[in-house]
């Protein structure tokens, strides 16, 4: 008995061990703060977007609501979701391998001997009945951690699963807060641009009246005309790309592009102040940062699977039930049978099989390792993008408004010298070319650096955190 409790605490402690390689996370250069900081300073632990909900720094209740549909209906997050569901389901499937199988046994024959059977039994007749009811139960004792490293490296594909679905869910996101963004920058520049039809059809009223008292040339109405066309065409540019992203917008939240329209709205978007954090933060906060790790600790598992199977594989099996060849009576002591025993299996010769899939999972390790650290890489690189454009977008604008504000001061003046006489109207065409472009280029700035704050939010992870991967 000693030696039977001995040899069983043998085995534990032999399932205990595991091939896979001791896991570390790949190295990768981590700068102390992020170079363009701009506007702010480094953020402490706490000091981060909210992980709930973040396009709220945007103070835009129907960005809100538009956000709520695409969590709701959007299809390709509900693909994504499926997809993680499956993940979900195989770590359930390796998971089972650590228990035993328990099998129903149960057959009823009526079967006829063969009169030229080999070893025929003489005391058998020709035709007899054969009953069996009974259980098998086979379990594979886990002694070089196949099944366990198996189960590890579901497990962190689970896991890196959940952060994929995390990070279509935040690009998603992005992308309806950019487009939206976007939207609301071409309605600023609608507004502009009817402002500056009207303007310019009061000025060629103005011209025209002028070349009917004979004051002015044709040439003056004709430059006139030619600036309220361009005016008009410009707007009718910028509806057709308003219908584009409004279509874009429609598909995102999972409705049909043909019945769904947003109202145009002019109020200005103000660029939220977002908390860059350091840079170490982004391999916490970022979700494919994450979902990149977790294939490498999953690629390294692998490794220990590979590496088992050059060790022999031990299973456990037992049956028993009821055999007999009179169905009535099958469920009694003389018909009672069972069998018990360990079987030891071990590969001898394989062709150099193991040993190509060992360096097949070592290299594929090497690769996700890769992955990883470019994917932090890049991670980096687009934070200090994004503050960058921030930034000089910032300055720029400043320099915009004050270039838009001079324009229109020379506007006004050329058509004021102009109705007293004191220049042509091709002084206030050029005024009015140079007038209109330098307030366009104030609302694309705006555009640009609230469509920079997305990239820098979505850049950070959107208050995604690592912890959300052991929440099933």
């Amino acid at each position: 008995m000693v030696k039977h409790s001995l040899l069983f605490a043998a085995l534990l402690a032999i399932g205990a061990c595991s091939f896979a390689p001791h896991y570390e996370t790949p190295p990768v250069p981590t700068p102390e703060q992020f170079k363009t900081l701009g506007i702010w300073n480094t953020a402490t632990p706490s000091d981060q977007i909210s992980r709930d909900d973040w396009w709220h720094v945007y103070n835009d209740p129907q960005l809100d609501a538009l956000q709520q549909q695409l969590l709701a209906n959007n299809p390709n997050l509900s693909a994504a979701l499926a997809h993680y569901q499956q993940a979900q389901a195989f770590v359930s499937q390796v998971s089972s391998r650590q228990l035993p199988t328990v099998n129903s046994i149960g057959s009823a024959q009526r079967n006829r001997q063969s009169d030229t059977r080999p070893l025929r039994a003489s005391s058998t007749g020709d035709v007899y009945n054969a009953g069996t009811l009974g259980l098998q139960v086979d379990y594979e004792v886990d002694l070089w951690g196949r099944v366990r490293d198996s189960v590890a490296a579901g497990t962190d594909e689970e896991q890196a699963s959940r952060a994929d679905l995390a990070s279509v869910r935040l690009s998603l996101q992005a992308q309806l807060a950019d487009s939206y963004i976007r939207l609301r920058g071409l309605d600023q520049q609608t507004r502009l641009l009817s402002e500056t039809s009207a303007a310019f059809s009061r000025a060629l009223e103005l011209t025209q009246g002028l070349h009917d008292g004979g004051i002015v040339s044709g040439l003056d109405v004709s430059r006139a005309n030619a600036q309220l066309s361009s005016a008009k065409s410009l707007l009718k540019q910028n509806q057709v790309q308003r219908d584009l992203l409004e279509h874009a917008i429609a598909a995102l939240v999972g409705t049909s592009a043909s019945t769904f329209s947003l109202e145009q709205r002019t109020a200005t978007l103000l660029v939220p102040m977002v908390p860059p954090g350091v840079p170490s933060a982004l391999l916490q906060r970022r979700p494919d940062i994450a979902a990149a790790e977790r294939r490498v600790e999953a690629a390294n598992a692998r490794i220990g699977v590979a590496r088992s199977a050059w060790f022999p594989t031990l299973s456990l099996s037992a049956q028993g039930g009821y055999q007999s060849n009179e169905f009535a009576n099958l469920l009694s002591a003389p018909n009672l049978f069972w069998a018990i025993g360990p079987s030891l299996a071990v590969t001898l010769l394989d062709g150099g099989l193991r040993k190509a899939q060992i360096d097949s999972a070592t290299a594929a390790t090497a690769e996700a390792a890769g992955k990883y650290r470019a994917q932090v890489l890049a991670a980096f690189e687009q934070v200090e993008n994004n503050l960058s454009i921030i930034d000089g977008l910032g300055s720029a604008l400043d320099d915009q408004r004050a270039a838009a504000e001079a324009a229109q001061f020379t506007e006004n003046l050329s058509m004021a010298r102009y109705k007293q006489g004191a220049v042509g109207y091709l002084d206030v065409v050029v005024a009015q070319t140079a007038s209109l472009q330098t307030q366009r280029n104030v609302l694309d700035l705006q555009t640009q650096q609230l469509a920079a704050s997305v990239a820098l939010i979505k850049a950070l992870g959107g208050g995604w955190d690592t912890q959300e991967l052991s929440v099933r």
